[in-house]
């Protein structure tokens, strides 16, 4: 197979999976998604202070450890001032993005939200602020970029409808999950989809799936980790995703869109010490150090054994930057926003 850009993106569905059950290709693709990151980025690396605000959820997935049917974890709601005080930190660190981020907390009405919003914006008119929080009506996402969001992150987690409902509850559909990122898209956010790699019940068929809508969508960012189970769900027994697919995976995305925000994940750092420099590596160009207080972060509780403290933590940044460094790629202290076209 010749490994160039346009060669991947005309891939029939059936060669498409065939390139990402298999490993022969990988150091080729790893160059080639290198060439095209810095062929529109550079060696920038962006940084977002993650603002955990609420571990508080009204759903029940099954691959989540912040689920309602989760009894043993101890809710917690951030408050404006301690929300404001974590951009305080960040911003004296030089972050210049804030992504708040929380389960779908039924307290955190979209006056709630626009309030938090507008008070982060005042204080730092030349930040953006990204949401991370769900599910929400289209006039609710139109309040949240009246009052100063202009980023939203929205997984979908799979794009299967089959293999979605093997996911989540009944009152969740992969319908009204597209229906969300499209209003978003049509109001004008950068908007952000996703999914997880070796989540349960996964194929290789329906990882396709998930490329073929990313295309329909055309997001500006494309977050995608491994799958880590968590002990209080009912996945608690099914293995981890990948590390190798997932990087195969982050340098086939940065192919199929070049132009792309693409983290390297909290998750690929937990599986292995050293997975965000392998996702820089891969193709990645955004980090997102946590911001929120130390005595939260392992409340926020996704899935077991979530890297909590040290570099990952938005503290140690300075240790971050070593190791961002160290691998050939430059944080810089911008907004950070996507670049459709290379420079």
């Amino acid at each position: 197979m010749t490994i160039n850009r346009t060669n991947i993106t005309a891939l029939s569905d059936k060669e498409l999976k065939d390139l990402i059950t298999s490993d022969k290709y990988d150091s080729r693709l790893f160059a080639l998604s290198d060439s095209l990151r810095r062929e529109y980025y550079g060696t920038e690396v962006f940084i977002r202070g993650l603002i955990e605000f609420t571990n508080i959820c009204k759903n029940n997935c099954l691959y989540c450890g912040l689920r309602c049917d989760n009894t043993s974890l101890s809710r917690y709601r951030l408050s404006q001032n301690d929300i404001l005080s974590a951009c305080d930190e960040g911003y004296a660190l030089g972050f210049r993005t804030f992504v708040l981020q929380g389960g779908e907390d039924t307290f955190c009405t979209d006056e709630y939200i626009c309030r938090i919003v507008y008070a982060i914006k005042t204080r730092f008119p030349d930040c953006a602020v990204t949401l991370s929080i769900g599910e929400k009506s289209r006039k609710s996402y139109a309040a949240y970029l009246s009052a100063g969001a202009t980023r939203y992150l929205l997984r979908h987690e799979t794009a299967d409808y089959a293999h979605y409902s093997r996911l989540h509850p009944a009152s969740l559909s992969l319908e009204n999950r597209k229906k969300c990122l499209f209003n978003l898209k049509e109001l004008g956010f950068q908007t952000g989809a996703g999914f997880m790699v070796g989540s349960p019940y996964q194929t290789s068929e329906n990882i396709v799936s998930d490329f073929r809508f990313l295309q329909e969508l055309s997001p500006d960012m494309i977050g995608i980790g491994p799958f880590i189970p968590h002990s209080e769900t009912p996945f608690a027994a099914f293995p981890q995703g990948s590390l190798s697919l997932t990087l195969r995976l982050l340098a086939l995305l940065r192919i199929f869109f070049p132009y792309a925000l693409i983290p390297a994940t909290t998750a690929l750092g937990t599986i292995h010490p050293e997975g965000r420099e392998m996702g820089l590596r891969a193709g990645a160009n955004v980090l997102m150090p946590n911001l929120s207080p130390p005595s939260v972060r392992r409340l926020y509780s996704l899935y077991d054994n979530k890297i909590c403290t040290g570099e990952e933590a938005a503290e140690c940044i300075a240790c971050l930057k070593s190791r961002v460094d160290s691998v050939g790629y430059k944080i810089v202290a911008n907004i950070g926003d996507v670049r459709r076209h290379n420079n």
